[in-house]
């Protein structure tokens, strides 16, 4: 009998590990949000990821429940975990993922670098906090932002009042999440995979090219990279997955300083967006390492199979028609580029594909597979 994953979840994380997961002979089934979602191909239910009743049905049948995201609920996965479902990640490392301000403390506690920063209730704390850090600084909201949602870079505690508005109207309370803005270079992201049983695989540090809050490019490996600072964000990466108990994909967002210095910037805990070039550019892909990892399977190489790769998001997509018409084109003159679309129609800002392309040379890379995403932009 085949082994059975249950993926909460059904965007195109999801929908990218269907394709590795008939490869292993593992049996994915999809809990989606709604119909016609970008994993739709694999969705065995729709419902609500927020109702436990929901999401103990979906998981009666399955061997382990991972996730397209880290939204689920603590009291679902509580819920989960006390019926003797197989949780990977589980609820500790994900509460981590889930909140900043947890997230801050957590690496805190574990020693990682990262920036200064402070838990901030009113404007008063966050203006003390702005005069002690050259009078700027980054705000978040510390649950639900991503991709530059929930994300403000402020000179006065004025300019962040609504949230301070919405806090104080929620019963609950809460705080906001401040950092210093940070003096660097570039962004970087590392990789790891963990096994239940403990076993790591780690894979190059990348270099990631955000635009407007997002991620637009990815370089891989990371251009430049010193051999030190190779090895010191593969030995953060694992010392974080071991250290959260992490299990499945582990993706660490990084800062790396004028002085050659890196510091956490957040962390996700499945495949991520920084990873897509493993699809083309690895022995084993994030996605088909993701399915092995939580099946507590042996791991597979993460070695590259081409000096350099470059991934370029399709963001928005094209502002007529659709992208199955721009496929014959972008192929025509760029054959060794390798499109991945997510099954969603084209929006202004949202991810719908991704292309890869690998090879011996960086700027031939990054030109055919800039040249090619091009194909699908307006």
């Amino acid at each position: 009998m085949a082994l059975r994953v249950g993926i909460i979840g059904g965007g195109q994380l999801a929908r990218m590990m269907i394709a590795p997961a008939v490869e292993l002979g593992v049996d994915v089934r999809v809990l989606a949000e709604e119909p016609g979602m970008s994993a739709a191909l694999a969705a065995t239910a729709t419902g609500d990821y927020r109702d436990a009743d929901t999401v103990l049905a979906f998981a009666r049948d399955v061997d382990v429940v991972t996730f397209d995201h880290e939204h689920v609920p603590q009291d679902v996965l509580a819920a989960l975990v006390d019926a003797g479902v197989s949780v990977h990640p589980g609820p500790e490392p994900l509460g981590v993922a889930q909140d900043k301000l947890v997230m801050r403390r957590r690496m805190q506690e574990l020693g990682a670098p990262q920036p200064e920063w402070a838990a901030v209730s009113d404007e008063t704390q966050l203006q003390a906090f702005l005069d002690a850090h050259g009078g700027r600084a980054v705000v978040k909201t510390p649950r639900g932002g991503y991709d530059g949602k929930g994300v403000r870079v402020v000179s006065a505690a004025h300019e962040v009042q609504d949230w301070f508005t919405t806090l104080a109207e929620d019963a609950r309370g809460g705080e906001l999440l401040v950092e210093e803005l940070v003096d660097f270079s570039r962004e970087l992201a590392q990789q790891v995979a963990r096994r239940p049983s403990g076993h790591v695989a780690v894979y190059p540090v990348v270099e990631t090219v955000q635009r407007g809050g997002v991620c637009a490019e990815v370089l891989a490996p990371a251009p430049g990279a010193s051999a030190r600072l190779r090895q010191a964000a593969a030995d953060l990466g694992v010392a974080i997955a071991e250290g959260l108990g992490v299990t499945g994909m582990l993706a660490v967002e990084l800062f790396e300083t004028t002085d050659e210095r890196i510091l956490v910037n957040e962390l996700a805990m499945r495949p991520h967006n920084s990873g897509h070039w493993t699809q083309d550019g690895a022995v084993t892909s994030q996605f088909e390492q993701h399915l092995r990892a939580v099946l507590d399977l042996p791991l597979g190489s993460t070695e590259a199979t081409a000096p350099w790769s470059v991934m370029v998001n399709l963001l928005g997509g094209p502002q007529e028609g659709g992208l199955l018409e721009r496929f014959a084109p972008a192929m025509a003159e760029h054959p060794r580029a390798k499109v991945h679309t997510y099954g969603k129609a084209p929006r202004p800002g949202r991810k719908v594909g991704h292309v890869n392309v690998a090879g011996d040379d960086l700027d031939d890379v990054a030109y055919e597979a800039r040249a090619a995403a091009a194909y699908f932009l307006d």
